[in-house]
């Protein structure tokens, strides 16, 4: 009878010894959760990073010795059909190509007709090569009129680099497309006709091109560590941020003007993640968004270290979710 106490006394004084641990777990897991979000909320600014140096307000035409011409602004009324941004960081190798295929594309499509009227904006995002004199050999070819170079004095991120190009456009239409050319530019025409579907009354629309269709061929191609961090990353995005797009990433957006000045206006990060921010902005306003397949080519010359730039991603998520959500971040339904 007195073994049979023990035991049982035993088998009790365990018993609350493992809740008491259970208990001391979660009491401080919810102290770390809230020191996580107290320091969160204590690093976060609520505002947008809007500022803009006095230098970036102008562009220069090459044609004209030392030129200062104001850029317009995305809250005037469009006077062009279609404005591109190029953001631009080290890509004086990979810079020509994209933009011999675009104006190209451009070029012919303005010969087919002749009222239609384009630009393109390279944004250089505080290069250390020769980006910004690559792009202005284009504007003394083609005009100021049509290419337009914006320097930035330091490195803002790409988020950034594409902020100050769509606030310096003067399209109804606005896309940004990356340097590298890893996107056809004529698939423009797909994601057009997507957004002539798609339009509203509010005139707020943004249509993503995708590289969904090409996943099974990548993961063939990726080592499986690379295919783990891709399909974590897509995880991460569904789970926290972005649902009903495939393809967050994919640097070939096209957006109408009203949505483009709203989502910038609104935009808190300035780095890799900044589309996921953009389209988790759009889908708060309930904007419409829609999503075209591409062709889409690896290009050598990545500015993207595999695995840092994945973490520093997968960070940019999470805060993306807690800052919104608990509402550390400001949005503003008006325009800035």
């Amino acid at each position: 009878m007195k073994t049979c106490r023990r035991k049982l006394n035993m088998e009790t004084i365990l018993g609350v010894s493992l809740l008491s641990i259970l208990l001391l777990l979660v009491f401080l897991a919810v102290i770390g959760l809230v020191l996580v979000i107290l320091i969160v909320r204590a690093t976060t600014d609520p505002n947008p990073d809007l500022h803009r140096h006095e230098n970036e307000k102008y562009f220069t035409d090459p044609k004209k010795k030392d030129s200062k011409i104001l850029f317009p602004n995305i809250s005037d009324p469009p006077s062009i059909d279609l404005s591109v941004i190029v953001p631009a960081y080290n890509e004086e190798e990979r810079l020509p190509p994209m933009m011999d295929e675009a104006l190209q594309y451009l070029e012919e499509r303005q010969k087919k007709n002749r009222s239609f009227s384009y630009e393109i904006i390279v944004v250089d995002d505080g290069s250390k090569d020769n980006t910004t004199s690559t792009a202005l050999k284009y504007c003394e070819k083609y005009g100021v009129d049509n290419v337009r170079v914006l320097t930035l004095k330091e490195n803002r991120g790409k988020g950034g680099a594409v902020r100050l190009g769509m606030f310096s456009a003067r399209g109804r239409l606005l896309l940004f497309a990356d340097a590298d050319g890893a996107s056809k530019f004529s698939d423009l025409d797909k994601l057009e006709a997507e957004l002539n579907k798609m339009k509203t009354e509010d005139n707020l629309v943004v249509v993503c091109g995708s590289r969904a269709h090409l996943e099974d061929k990548a993961i063939a191609e990726r080592s499986m560590f690379r295919t783990f961090l891709m399909k974590g990353f897509h995880f991460l995005v569904w789970f926290l941020c972005v649902r009903g797009i495939n393809d967050t990433q994919c640097g070939f957006k096209l957006l109408t003007r009203p949505a483009a000045e709203l989502l910038f206006n609104n935009l808190h990060v300035n780095r890799w993640a900044f589309d996921v921010d953009m389209l988790y902005l759009a889908q708060s306003f309930k904007i419409t968004i829609g999503e075209v397949a591409i062709t889409w080519q690896e290009i050598e010359g990545t500015k993207m270290v595999p695995v840092w730039s994945w973490l520093q991603m997968g960070r940019d998520l999470l805060l993306i979710s807690i800052r919104y959500s608990l509402g550390f971040w400001k949005i503003s339904s008006k325009s800035l």
